[in-house]
């Protein structure tokens, strides 16, 4: 993509009622546009980002046998009054709308009714069982605070999963492969050394413990008590003397620190399916009740939190894999040379941002700098009589000469 095209720009200051990090330098960068408090636009340069963060939470869900879909995100309220919850108080952030005939629906909060209400057209059989289904999809919450940026929003993207299961030693077994799976999407995300599973309060979902993924950051809302030995941590609101026996934690064990949930998981037992009459034949005939999970990650929140952790005083340092573009090249006065070098990248599988904009060395480089893509190449007289190209890796303070076949060669590493 060449830089001139884009229609987005750096800007040197964010706006004045955003104190977040993570917002202030998505929005400089052109990575994010504020509609509103916890309502985000997300730009060309800051989609690539949100679908690398998906296409990893993807084949993670899908590489534990999740099956992808998409629900609807208006709910209606039959279902919710089934189980309860369309007048609960303990569920007070939803957003709710009407049909011009009056009829009262839900604006997608999460989808427990609605999955279980889907799957009672298939699902009678213990042969069936188990299986999980996942979705990314947009939800939507009233909340009170929506200062944080894209860590807190009122519409926000997110995976929730759903596994379905015949007894409690088969749920646990999926259960506990998909927690698996969120290390995984973690660590690949460069987050895994400081995110813990975390024992939390179940809230509207559960009367069991539920697991929290908490990665450490001074700008976390939660505090959370880390036993750093065994890797995991309990949340503040349940640290009592009872829980930590249940847990088998020892209070001298645990250090406090603020952590920011990037997901958690639910043990639902039967309390949606008996609810809305969804049951399985077991082998001997008998009716029996079917046991549900629910698994959820924050995928526009996992890009504040790395926004908020990879970055320094210039600007955004995304990881590779994050990363809207693989390399920033950029050309100074050598626009022609460039272009071949781009062509040959590309040729290569690489993907580049060419700035080929009319513009000065500094202004170049400052943006490359704000924008943070991994790699930074420049093509000027100075380093072709140098013998090629000026490399220069964002988390490194010192750039290298290199020709393209080098380059080529240090990219597909």
């Amino acid at each position: 993509m060449k830089q001139s095209q884009l229609f987005t720009k750096t800007k040197k200051e964010a706006p004045s009622d955003e104190v977040a990090k993570n917002a202030q330098l998505l929005i400089r960068a052109g990575f994010i546009h504020k509609e509103m408090a916890g309502v985000y636009a997300y730009m060309p340069l800051g989609l690539r980002v949100l679908e690398n963060i998906k296409r990893i939470v993807r084949e993670e869900m899908n590489a534990v046998g999740g099956q992808e879909l998409m629900m609807t995100t208006l709910q209606p309220k039959e279902i919710w009054e089934k189980t309860g919850r369309w007048d609960d108080a303990k569920v007070d952030n939803w957003f709710k709308t009407k049909l011009v005939n009056g009829t009262e629906l839900g604006v997608g909060l999460t989808h427990e009714e609605p999955i279980v209400d889907a799957v009672s057209n298939y699902l009678n059989s213990y042969k069936g069982m188990p299986f999980s289904v996942y979705q990314i999809q947009n939800k939507f919450r009233n909340e009170k605070r929506a200062k944080s940026g894209i860590l807190r929003g009122r519409e926000f993207l997110m995976k929730d999963m759903y596994t379905f299961c015949k007894d409690q030693e088969q749920h646990e077994q999926e259960y506990e492969k998909i927690v698996a799976a969120y290390h995984r999407v973690y660590a690949r995300l460069g987050l895994g050394e400081i995110t813990y599973r975390t024992y939390a309060d179940g809230g509207i979902f559960t009367p069991r413990f539920s697991d929290e993924f908490q990665t450490l950051t001074e700008v976390g809302e939660d505090t959370i008590y880390v036993d750093e030995k065994k890797r995991i941590a309990i949340n503040e609101e349940i640290l009592t003397d009872e829980n930590l026996k249940k847990l088998g934690l020892d209070r001298n064990d645990l250090v406090a620190k603020k952590g920011v949930e990037v997901g958690n998981t639910f043990h639902l037992e039967s309390k949606y399916t008996d609810a809305l009459d969804l049951f399985y034949i077991d082998e001997k005939g008998e009716k029996q009740s079917i046991l549900m999970g629910c698994y959820g990650i924050g995928v526009s929140r996992l890009m504040g939190v790395v926004a908020e952790l990879f970055s320094d005083d210039k600007g955004l340092v995304w990881p590779e894999n994050v990363a809207p573009f693989a390399v920033h090249l950029l050309s100074l006065g050598q626009d022609e040379e460039t272009e071949k070098i781009c062509i040959e990248l590309e040729k290569n599988g690489i993907e580049v941002l060419f700035d080929d904009r009319d513009a000065q060395a500094g202004a170049k480089f400052a943006d490359s700098d704000l924008i943070g893509i991994p790699c930074r190449v420049v093509v000027s007289k100075k380093s072709l009589a140098a013998g090629g190209l000026e490399v220069k890796m964002r988390n490194e303070s010192e750039s290298k000469i290199m020709t393209v076949e080098e380059l080529l060669q240090m990219l597909k590493k």
